[in-house]
């Protein structure tokens, strides 16, 4: 008998394994977060230990690994699983190798559909080593319906103790999120709060800043791929060399508008924590479902903010108002911000490309749709608009910055019966909403107890349930925003101070810009002229501005709408 060396005998087994005509035997290995807590046994490089020797000792060949790490059993939409499956269709696959039932899946419906029907109706054997389950003997498969039962019971409870000490953990607000958002890096341990990561937060502020200034969020995803600055995506790959679920590699300047439109309405930029803003529907379904805002748990001032509260509220403020661009391709600045004085309606801007710029004009929502009989045209020109408004922040910031004393007692003087007043109406508002939600608590309670008697039938309280749940999660959205409101006008004496920080900020005044439109300016009122359709009559135009509001005597005039420069006027003092 001729001696074959070790190193030949290794070459002929590759080059018998290697024969197209050869099927694969899949060696499967899948590892999730939940397994990590079981220590080293599940590991991937102890699977592939196990797999590889059981298949060299029982005679299996052309041995291929399939490798899920990171994916959970109770969902098969994995990477290699599905590739295995590809390949089993195509006829490429003999034998399924697992460590144990648990590593092909923890759904036990789904883990008994492929052992019993998928797996051998494409004639492949299926062997977990550990379990002693091998498809080609009928006997070693009567305990599996059970152990399939137990590994569901076993994700079903991991999941339940991993909820449980996530909701601990949000619940003392600490941050429960697993990467640090675009924008800033891990602190030192687990639990320290965020750092600041330079490099992209100059790229946050920017994008605040793009959207303050009248950009949308594909404008600013566009620009951002036109300067050749990574993908948040890629950002964290190449600088802290860690993989999203999002990276491609082959485009790293991919930024979409969705991705720009969900940093701007992130409350981490303000330096806050918000946890359990998203669930997952079932420990079986990880896809992520955005809760109800009156579940979020919110913590204040937890790290350092990247955005200030005035530029948050002018962003927030701006994409209340989102709106597709124009035909003629330009943004309308006032986009929200102007209302007619009779029925409370946005007004729109007019363009024609027949029309000069000039010749751009606002009208009355109400009245280009329903006609003359329900509102009337309340007919401005924007151009006009622009100057009165621009005229009247320059007024205004000019006195705040001259004489600031006399300005916030002036502000104060004039708002004081005005604020009292809306706090007043306010007040009562959300007392008749407390007192609603408080009788519908007890409208619930005598409806279940007239069900359980059967006073009333199930369809009768199936309606009435669901009319007044649907007026209860009413209630529940609207009281928080009254008690904002409330809490906003009842501090309002310090609004007069933002406004002379504002204005001192702003200086340099040549043209009304988008920033500086939402900077200063929350509402613009337009009313009708005395006279109707005349070209010389009056016409009022309130400014509302963010930090407080002006009353009749302060109002601007705007006179001779045709004229090439409107007169304007307002009651600020000299």
């Amino acid at each position: 008998m001729v001696a074959i060396s070790q190193s030949v005998w290794h070459f002929m087994k590759e080059v018998n394994m290697l024969q197209p005509n050869q099927k694969i035997t899949a060696l499967y290995c899948r590892l999730s977060r939940d397994d990590n807590l079981e220590g080293d046994s599940n590991s991937i490089q102890n699977q592939k230990l196990i797999l590889q020797k059981y298949a060299d000792e029982n005679g299996f060949q052309n041995t291929r690994f399939y490798v899920d790490d990171g994916y959970p059993g109770a969902n098969f939409n994995r990477p290699a699983f599905e590739q295995m499956m590809d390949d089993m269709s195509n006829g490429d696959i003999a034998v399924i190798i697992t460590k144990d039932l648990s590593r092909l899946g923890r759904n036990q419906l789904h883990t008994g559909l492929y052992i019993e029907e998928i797996f051998p109706s494409n004639d492949v054997r299926y062997i977990a080593v550990n379990d002693n389950v091998d498809t080609k003997y009928e006997n070693s498969n009567e305990l599996m319906p059970f152990k399939n039962l137990f590994n569901e019971w076993h994700v079903r409870d991991c999941s339940r103790k991993v909820r449980n000490v996530v909701n601990a953990k949000a619940q003392r607000g600490i941050r429960v999120g697993t990467r640090a958002p675009y924008g800033y890096r891990k602190g030192a341990t687990k639990d320290s709060p965020l750092l600041v990561d330079e490099e992209a937060a100059a790229v946050v502020k920017r994008i605040f800043a793009m959207c303050a200034g009248g950009m949308g969020p594909s404008q600013i995803a566009k620009q951002l791929k036109k300067e050749h600055i990574y993908s948040p995506s890629m950002y964290a790959y190449t600088k802290f060399g860690t993989s999203h679920s999002g990276l491609n590699t082959e485009r790293p300047y991919n930024w979409t508008g969705d991705m720009v439109a969900d940093m701007l309405q992130n409350m981490v930029y303000l330096g806050h924590t918000v946890n359990l803003r998203y669930s997952t529907k079932s420990y079986k379904d990880k896809k992520r479902c955005e809760r109800p805002k009156s579940e979020w748990l919110i913590f204040e001032h937890t790290h350092e903010a990247l955005v200030d509260q005035e530029t948050w509220d002018i962003v927030q403020e701006v994409r209340s108002h989102k709106r597709r661009r124009t035909n003629m391709d330009e943004q309308n600045m006032f986009s929200g911000l102007v209302y007619c004085a009779d029925c409370g309606m946005p007004m729109v801007l007019h363009r024609a490309h027949t029309m000069k710029p000039e010749q751009n004009n606002f009208t009355c929502r109400t009245y280009k749709k329903d006609g003359a009989d329900v509102c009337s045209a309340h007919y401005v020109r924007e151009v006009a608009l622009k100057e009165i408004v621009l005229e009247t922040i320059r007024r205004a910031t000019q006195f705040a910055r001259s004489d600031p004393e006399r300005f916030a007692a002036y502000i104060q003087q004039k708002q004081s019966t005005e604020v009292a007043k809306e706090i007043r109406g306010l007040e009562r508002e959300l007392s008749t909403m407390r007192k609603r939600d408080g009788e519908l608590d007890v409208v619930f309670k005598r409806m279940y107890e007239d069900s359980a008697l059967g006073r009333v039938s199930s369809e009768q309280f199936r309606l009435l349930s669901e009319a007044y749940s649907k007026e209860k999660a009413q209630l529940a959205e609207t009281i928080p925003d009254t008690e904002e409101r409330l809490e906003k006008l009842r501090s309002s004496m310090a609004y007069a101070k933002n406004f002379i920080a504002k204005a001192r900020k702003f200086t340099d005044m040549t043209e009304l810009t988008p920033e500086l439109l939402r900077t200063f300016v929350a509402k613009i009122i337009v009313y009708e002229k005395e006279v109707k359709y005349s070209k010389h009559a009056p016409q009022k135009i309130q400014i509302c501005f963010r930090d407080f509001n002006l009353n009749e005597t302060d109002d601007v005039i705007l006179r001779g709408e045709t004229t090439e420069k409107a007169d304007s006027a307002t009651a600020l003092p000299a």
